[in-house]
């Protein structure tokens, strides 16, 4: 099961979120057919994501994050809600590279460090929120690091892991986030930071300890901390699709039926095909021709 712990440390100085992804990511892996370097990259940018989902107010605000580097695996997207239902998509899943000469998944590499990071958050306001920062390393942790500094003003320190097996399963996924508050004394940032260097094996650690047995060899905590249990849930449906559909016009609908026959819409997240025919598709418009 997917787990986020979230807490405040240090005098209450400095909050700390830890994360197990691992079935988020093997979710994404047998719906997408990933690489495991791709697996390591949308797996990387789904955990970090997942905490930012858990700050939204309501259950119907929705966090768009978007990786856009000049590596191989092209764009790599993400999308939750404030029940934190998570889903994700690589451009190119499928593109691969060899691992480093540390034996390490090359995520850098296959992301590329020439590129942006954008967030988009809507909470029911007139215009959504929108943030972006370049691209650091590609290797994501250090990307939004540098994202939260850049764009939100929090000094964010960020350890990410995901550990890949022969058979591209996950053996491990998630991350350790810690970020200043207001009135942080930099003493305990600094504290805060040196222990995040510690982490640099997350994805072992989550596999051997857990997020609570992180949580607590680590940083001392124990208890009193807020539980969450993201999933990897897609938002589409065949009722989403009709709107798409309806939003092109009826002159662009039957443009593709008289062309193709049907008209197939394929969901980027979780691959479901929705097929509407041509009495289907006339339909959809029906009610529109009645009105005017």
């Amino acid at each position: 099961m997917n787990k986020l712990f979230k807490t405040l440390i240090y005098d209450g100085q400095v909050s700390l979120s830890v994360a197990d992804t691992t079935d988020m990511v093997n979710d994404a892996i047998k719906i997408h057919g990933l690489s495991a370097t791709c697996a390591a990259a949308l797996g990387r940018t789904m955990t970090v994501a997942t905490f930012m989902a858990s700050g939204l107010k309501s259950d119907g605000d929705r966090l768009s994050v978007t990786v856009a580097g000049d590596g191989a695996c092209g764009k790599i997207t993400v999308c939750g809600n404030g029940k934190l239902f998570m889903r994700g998509s690589v451009q190119n899943g499928k593109a691969d590279l060899p691992v480093r000469v540390d034996g390490k998944l090359d995520v850098g590499g296959i992301v590329g460090k020439n590129g942006r990071l954008t967030v988009v958050k809507s909470m029911g306001l007139k215009d959504p929120y929108s943030g972006t920062a370049k691209l650091v390393s590609g290797e994501i942790a250090e990307d939004f690091a540098a994202y939260y500094a850049y764009s939100e003003q929090i000094p964010t320190a960020i350890a990410l892991g995901v550990k890949i097996d022969k058979d591209l399963s996950c053996m491990g996924a998630g991350g350790v986030i810690v970020q200043a508050m207001p009135f942080a004394e930099e003493v305990n940032l600094a504290k805060a930071e040196e222990t995040v260097k510690k982490l640099s094996n997350v994805s072992a650690l989550i596999k051997t300890l857990g997020a609570e047995g992180i949580m607590k060899e680590y940083f001392g905590c124990t208890d009193g901390y807020s539980r969450y249990y993201p999933q990897y849930k897609c938002a589409c449906s065949r009722e989403k699709t009709a709107e798409i559909l309806r939003s092109l016009g009826k002159a662009e609908v039957d443009a593709i039926i008289a062309e193709e026959g049907v008209i197939k819409v394929n969901c980027e997240f979780c691959n479901a095909e929705y097929v509407f025919d041509k009495s289907q598709a006339e339909e959809l418009f029906a009610d529109s021709l009645k009105d005017g």
